[in-house]
Order: structure tokens, then C-alpha cells, then sequence
């Protein structure tokens, strides 16, 4: 039955960090130009906050998701003002060739943990698949660890794969080819933080 737990939730994890988003496009530009290391922990900064939705869910914490659930247009206005910031940031950035310090690879894991735990749409996932597969409370706190590691994994996996095949190709770009990602990316991610805030005009 645990191994059931450990499968279901690599699953749950894998396929709630793949689909392209704003940390998808933070995560492959940071690989590119600041190499796999931050690239890495920039994932690893999603697949935190994908592990604490996923406990939310298995632990059938419903006090709390319905605490998030009720906060969601907040939560979008803070992560939509984000990645705005994030955007212009990214967008001006210059590339780095050099290794990241403490601070640098700290705040590339801090900016994508709080951008995921900001997104209402992560934790409406976790809820709808775990009550879906019949998994919140997962039957014993045992089951659910199991499976919030196993969501922890599968969203690792997720992000180490997309660094690893980036890394192939970051030898390939000059300077001016990463400048050209680093703006092409800001715009992306500026985008996506003007259309989170937008939409709660309408």
C-alpha cells in the first residue's frame, strides 16, 4: 500500500510541475544563463511548494485550503505583482557566466516556493486530484507522508529533468543570445503576471 502511496503521488507531482508556465520559463532561463545549479534550485523551490499543497490535500487539512481557497484573489494579486517584478527584473538582467553565490541560489529557490504557494490554481489541483483518487487523508499519517514525498519526488524529477536537457544546449549560447533570453523571458513572465492581475478586473 505504501509503495501505491509513493507511485501515485511521483505521478501527482510529475504531472502538476510539467505543464510551461511563468516557473517553467524562470526555471529554463535561469539554467541558461545562470546555469544548472540555480536551475535546478529554482525547481526545487516549486517542487517545495507542490510538497506543502500536497500535504494540505493528503493530511485533508480542508481548514486550510478553504483559508487559501477564500484568500485566492489576494494570493493571485501578490504573485501576479510578483512576477511583474520578477519580469522587469529578469528582463534588464545582464547574463552571468560565473558560479552563484549563497544568496543568489537561496533567492532563486525563495522566488519560485513563494511564486508556487501564491498560485490558486496549484493548490485547486491538489485538492480536485486527491478527492478525485480518493486520497485526502490518505488513511494513516503514514500513507499521506508517503505521499507527499512521493509528490516531492515526482515535482523534483519533473525539474531535473527540463535542467538537465537545457544544460545540453547552454554551451551553444554567446552573450547576446542569452541577453536575447533573458529579454524574451522577462516579457513572458511579465505577461503572465499582467494577465493574473487583469483577469480579476473581469
Amino acid at each position: 500500500m505504501n509503495i501505491n502511496f509513493l507511485a501515485q503521488g511521483l505521478l501527482i507531482g510529475f504531472s502538476i510541475a510539467a505543464p510551461v508556465g511563468p516557473i517553467g520559463i524562470l526555471c529554463i532561463r535561469r539554467s541558461l544563463t545562470q546555469g544548472k545549479t540555480v536551475g535546478l534550485v529554482t525547481g526545487l523551490g516549486a517542487a517545495s511548494a507542490d510538497a506543502v499543497y500536497g500535504a494540505i490535500a493528503g493530511f485533508g487539512l480542508t481548514a486550510i485550503s478553504n483559508l487559501l481557497i477564500d484568500q485566492q484573489i489576494l494570493l493571485r494579486i501578490l504573485g501576479g505583482l510578483f512576477l511583474c517584478y520578477l519580469g522587469l527584473k529578469t528582463f534588464f538582467d545582464k547574463p552571468a557566466r560565473e558560479a552563484a553565490n549563497v544568496n543568489h541560489v537561496a533567492g532563486a529557490y525563495a522566488s519560485t516556493f513563494f511564486l508556487t504557494l501564491t498560485n490558486p490554481m496549484t493548490i485547486f489541483s491538489f485538492v480536485a486530484i486527491f478527492a478525485g483518487l480518493g486520497l485526502a487523508g490518505a488513511n494513516s499519517y503514514l500513507g499521506a507522508s508517503i505521499l507527499v514525498l512521493g509528490v516531492f519526488l515526482g515535482s523534483a524529477l519533473w525539474w531535473l529533468l527540463l535542467v538537465g536537457s537545457i544544460g545540453l544546449f547552454r554551451d551553444k549560447f554567446g552573450d547576446r543570445a542569452l541577453r536575447w533570453v533573458n529579454r524574451i523571458s522577462g516579457v513572458i513572465i511579465l505577461s503572465f503576471g499582467m494577465i493574473a492581475i487583469v483577469t480579476l478586473l473581469y
